[in-house]
């Protein structure tokens, strides 16, 4: 690389997340394009500033199979807790995995019901829609 890139990355290493956003906007905004996922390295702080357009909003929630036996009760409490069911209904859910869990609901929502089943032991998976 020559030295003016290299001064370039250097400058644009040291911006925050923030900083990058507003950089990403700018020169969308001036040449009147939006920005892609070029590669893994070159794209990573770009796709941690903002969510491209193309992600999903809304997720199905899926248990996995198999729960472990140890882990069945807690598994069991955590999909009552997040989806208000009764006792039989989440242990036919938990003993009958893969199940949806929630079938469409926004990202912020879809991580913390995946998060309270993973500690409880169970294999969640997140599909968009």
């Amino acid at each position: 690389m020559s030295a003016h890139l290299d001064d370039l990355v250097e400058k644009l290493s040291q911006l925050s997340v923030l900083d990058m956003a507003k950089l990403k906007k700018a020169l969308e905004d001036k040449w009147g394009v939006k920005a892609a996922v070029a590669g893994p390295a070159a794209a990573a702080p770009v796709a941690a500033a903002a969510a491209p357009a193309s992600d999903s909003t809304e997720f199905k929630v899926i248990l996995e199979a198999p729960v472990p036996d140890d882990k069945k009760i807690g598994v069991i409490k955590a999909v009552r807790e997040v989806t208000g069911l009764g006792l039989k209904e989440a242990k036919d859910i938990v003993e009958g995995a893969p199940k949806e869990i929630k079938a469409s609901v926004p990202k912020a929502e879809a991580e913390e019901i995946s998060k309270k089943l993973s500690n409880a032991g169970a294999k969640v998976t997140l599909k968009g829609l």
